[in-house]
């Protein structure tokens, strides 16, 4: 019996020095962080898990309620939808002004949950504001001006700021959520965001081809970091969340250096996800401010040639559909959903795992949940 746990015990040892030795110490993190916990994967409520930066906000605005406020429920079909999604809150805002506004499993309007990937697009939106502001001369700057390791690399030389907002960085990247040896779970849970980036390396030239990719967003976020001079998350307080008059701080959360998971994680209240979807749909205006240069919105909603119409810079887009919209896309069915044409922003956060993507990468729901909600306040 000695000998065999022993043996058992070296067997261990050795797992355990070549999980390490490979730098897949992350494992045991994630492990911790998800089955110890009772769950299978990330949730809307990690942000007690990790280390996080607050980002601050200033004098509130409170919403000003449309005269028709929750008086008038959602359709059977559309709140099967949302309630079998496992929705936690949803909000409607129509010509500025909260329409509708509805929550379940204990969640409210002051309950912070998880952004995912909608924050990539606040990425991009900060890269403007730093555009703006002359802390990045162009969008076309290579990736080089600010870390010059990359120029020895055969692509890594030629990457620009651009190629990564456009998700166009060639980075030898895959995008996925379920396998814990890709380099999402090793960004997620791991301890150093540089070290699980930056061994990515290249499989293509930039430019040439769109694919979403995680890294491109942390690649163009270390970027940012060191062009303004200051934690992403203070940049993203006083540029655009004070100035939105959020009514609520956010927490972004971190490695374990102070650096900010900048395509993901963003932990706020929906009102707050709302107003970003207002200042976009207001061409960046925010209480008589241009907060956000309007070309640089204009831009950010242009679909690129390379994703044939579905993407533009941090932001999915919808013209197929015959009421057009835009839209941040967080992973478990996180969405701000700007619909123009009907003076509309939709808000929808909650924890849709596994959500079908079948409209030309874009979730079905959010083209459902359009259609819908047009039609109910048309």
């Amino acid at each position: 019996m000695k000998k065999i746990l022993t043996g058992a015990a070296a067997v261990a040892a050795g797992t355990i020095a070549a999980v390490y030795l490979f730098d897949y110490g992350y494992l045991f993190k994630g492990i911790a962080k998800t089955y110890f916990r009772g769950e299978k994967s990330a949730t809307i409520d990690d942000l007690k898990l990790f280390p996080s930066n607050t980002v601050a906000s200033g004098k509130p605005v409170p919403w000003l309620k449309d005269e028709k406020y929750n008086k008038k429920p959602l359709p059977q079909n559309l709140l099967k939808s949302l309630e079998e999604s496992k929705t936690v809150s949803f909000l409607v805002v129509k010509d500025g002004k909260l329409l509708h506004e509805q929550y379940w499993m204990g969640y409210d309007e002051n309950t912070r949950s998880n952004s995912f990937s909608m924050a990539k697009t606040v990425a991009v939106m900060l890269t403007g504001k730093a555009l703006e502001e002359g802390k990045i001369e162009t969008l076309d700057s290579k990736f080089t001006d600010f870390y010059d390791n990359y120029k020895d690399t055969q692509y890594g030389r030629d990457l620009t700021l651009r190629h990564l907002a456009a998700m166009e960085s060639g980075l030898n990247w895959n995008e996925d959520y379920k396998n814990p040896l890709a380099p999402n779970a090793r960004a997620y849970y791991g301890n150093s965001l540089e070290q699980a980036i930056h061994s990515q390396g290249f499989k293509q030239a930039p430019g040439k081809r769109f694919e979403y990719q995680s890294g491109s967003t942390q690649l163009l976020g270390f970027a940012l970091r060191k062009a303004v001079n200051t934690s992403v998350a203070n940049y993203l307080s006083e540029k655009i969340w004070k100035p939105l008059g959020m009514e609520q701080p956010a927490e972004w959360t971190t490695d374990n250096s102070g650096m900010e998971k900048t395509f993901c994680c963003i932990h706020a209240v929906p009102r707050d996800f709302a107003k970003l979807g207002l200042m976009m749909l207001n061409k960046g205006k925010a209480n008589g401010v241009q907060v956000l240069n309007e070309d640089f919105v204009q831009e950010m909603i242009t679909p690129t040639p390379a994703s044939a119409g579905i993407y533009g810079l941090g932001v999915w887009i919808n013209n197929d559909n015959p009421v057009k919209h835009y839209f941040l896309l967080g992973l478990q069915g996180q969405y701000v959903i700007i619909v123009p044409e009907h003076n509309m922003v939709i808000v929808r956060t909650g924890s849709y795992k596994d959500q079908p993507k079948n409209d030309r990468g874009r979730p079905d729901q959010v083209r459902f949940v359009v259609n819908e909600t047009v039609k109910l306040y048309s």
